[in-house]
């Protein structure tokens, strides 16, 4: 059998999948010494946004940057508040604060781990009095939140929306992609994302002439002629050999997300005897598993456990934003009950294009002889 350490997630791998393709694309870029803003950022900002069925996509360097932008695009600043959640990696509220806002908690939905259109009502309801800003919702592990619901609450309270899609690369809901329903989107191309660069890198993507021509000038100094700042802005440009390796990379997303499905199914199957809380898909939605996460008794008894079988797992995550050191006591949040519950139980299992069907099964039959010694047993 082979014992090899199974990580929990594993871009290397992503790189060899395609390796002479990227090589390729770097040397095209090494060797046609344009390298910051050329053909290769133009090139994948167009194939980006037909992907997304949006009108533009605009690179930057990261995805908390994009987020930033996508807000300062929309005319989201000092004294707006922006409602969002705080099941989620801290960046979407480190950009919300970067760009002068006020970022107000909503609680999840348990079972999606997404904003709860519920609780967004109810929040809104309870802060009419502040300035009208925007709704960020997460697209949290691969799983699209509830946007026409979402959509609805904010078209009633005149607010814009911003979707957070760092996790969410071609995931779709009635047949709309993530990324297409807001006024505009964020994206990240961290190496481990579903569409990952070897480096940072990020876009904003919207339907709306203004916003993307605003977050151009924003991306670079504000500039609308060169060395001319016509609005403050920051230095945030997606490099050329990233956008080289992204367009390689995207030719390949949506059959890598159907590896993910396939993995999934594969998990599920093995899993669906135990006292685990598995992940369910939203209804008439196409979830792209960035992670898969489950919920589990005794998590951090079987995360030690699953490490010395050599399987990696992460927390996504272990403390709602709201508990975190730098954030506690000085954010507006109501009961954030289900965000605190989910931060307690979650465990990512082992999840890439790449890991194979024995890898699963190893997974599987570890978590099997920890919560029943007695019966270790394939599926």
């Amino acid at each position: 059998m082979n014992t090899a350490a199974i990580p929990q997630t594993d871009p290397k791998a992503g790189y060899l999948a395609h390796q002479a393709e990227i090589d390729g694309a770097l040397r095209r870029v090494l060797e046609g010494g344009w390298y910051i803003l050329g053909p290769e950022v133009e090139a994948f900002e167009t194939e980006f946004a037909a992907y997304i069925g949006a009108g533009h996509a605009i690179g930057v360097a990261s995805g908390t940057d994009a987020l930033e932008l996508a807000l300062r695009g929309c005319g989201i600043g000092p004294g707006h508040a922006v409602f969002t959640v705080s099941h989620t990696a801290v960046a979407t509220v480190a950009a919300i604060e970067r760009c002068g806002a006020e970022p107000v908690l909503v609680d999840i939905d348990p079972v999606t781990y997404t904003l709860d259109p519920n609780h967004l009502e109810h929040t809104l309801h309870h802060h009419q009095g502040q300035r009208p800003g925007t709704v960020v919702p997460v697209h949290l592990y691969g799983q699209p939140a509830d946007m026409p619901a979402i959509l609805d609450i904010a078209r009633r309270y005149e607010l814009r929306v911003i979707e957070d899609c760092a996790q969410s690369h071609g995931a779709s809901l009635h047949g709309r992609e993530t990324g297409a329903w807001g006024d505009a989107a964020a994206f990240s191309f961290y190496p481990t994302k579903n569409l990952g660069a070897l480096g940072d890198g990020g876009a904003v993507v919207t339907n709306h002439s203004e916003i993307a021509e605003r977050v151009r000038e924003l991306r670079q100094y504000g500039w609308r002629q060169r060395y001319i700042s016509a609005i403050p802005g920051i230095n945030s440009r997606l490099d050329e050999l990233q956008a080289a390796v992204l367009r390689v990379k995207l030719q390949y997303l949506d059959a890598d997300n159907q590896r993910r499905r396939a993995l999934v199914e594969r998990y599920s199957r093995a899993l669906v005897g135990e006292i685990l809380g598995l992940p369910e898909c939203r209804d008439d939605a196409e979830h792209v598993y960035h992670q898969f996460v489950i919920r589990a008794p005794e998590r951090d008894r079987l995360q030690t456990y699953l490490k010395t079988c050599g399987i990696g797992t992460l927390i996504h995550y272990p403390q709602p934003v709201h508990c975190q050191p730098a954030y506690a006591g000085r954010l507006i949040h109501g009961n954030l009950i289900h965000s605190e519950q989910a931060a307690a139980r979650i465990l990512s299992l082992p999840m890439y294009p790449e890991l194979q069907d024995e890898q699963v099964m190893r997974v599987a039959v570890a978590i099997q002889s920890f919560y029943s010694p007695q019966r270790i047993e394939l599926p």
